[in-house]
């Protein structure tokens, strides 16, 4: 049962929320039958690896009410949706290039009375808007990654980190850090969550 790995490691859960994460494997694997968003092995292991793997993000940090928090390549919706219960005051602010990803995530957010999501058809370059924080799971590597979303920041910071991306990503990453030229700080997953499933996981967060 969802809630019982989520309470774990977020055990502030409200009844509320733990009911909304409660019901995304169904919700998944209906949708997931009608426009396949989930590989058929991970749907079965939805909670750990799609669900609490997007909360890793909420580990390192806790957005903020009114701050705004644009993912990119969202796919079914993950990081997003995850994070958009856990801080219902955070606007989220969903896209993919991929249309019919995008009405997946609209029907789930709506199911779930998602108030504080926004999910477009759009590729990230297309996006105008200025954003607190930018998170994404492993949708291209960091050079071709960070020109799509550089200019895309708030100036001013309110969190504990200023501003900038949280990039879910696993393996050995020196190459694809070094080949960036960024400043990078990794935070190990393994750290706070100790399934075998994030013993090589990370939060890669680079400042805007």
């Amino acid at each position: 049962m969802t809630s019982d790995l989520l309470l774990k490691y977020f055990p502030e859960l409200t009844a509320a929320q733990q009911q909304q994460f409660n019901r995304l494997p169904e919700l998944y694997r209906f949708w997931n039958d009608q426009i396949n968003v989930i590989s058929r092995k991970d749907i079965e292991q939805l909670d750990e690896r799609h669900v609490l793997h997007s909360l890793g993000i909420a580990k390192v940090i806790s957005f903020l009410p009114g701050e705004n928090v644009l993912d990119v390549g969202t796919g079914g919706g993950f990081p997003g949706i995850p994070l958009a219960i856990l801080f219902p005051e955070t606007q989220f602010y969903l896209v993919d290039s991929i249309g019919k990803k995008i009405k997946v995530v609209n029907e789930v957010a709506t199911t779930l009375g998602l108030v504080n999501v926004k999910a477009f058809h759009q590729r990230a370059e297309e996006v105008n808007e200025k954003f607190d924080f930018v998170v994404s799971r492993a949708v291209t590597r960091l050079k071709e990654f960070y020109p799509w979303v550089k200019r895309k920041f708030n100036k001013q910071s309110k969190n504990t980190l200023p501003n900038g991306i949280l990039y879910l990503k696993g393996g050995d990453l020196a190459d694809e850090i070094a080949e960036s030229g960024l400043a990078v700080q990794q935070f190990h997953l393994s750290e706070y969550f100790k399934e075998e499933f994030f013993e090589t996981k990370r939060v890669v967060y680079i400042r805007a």
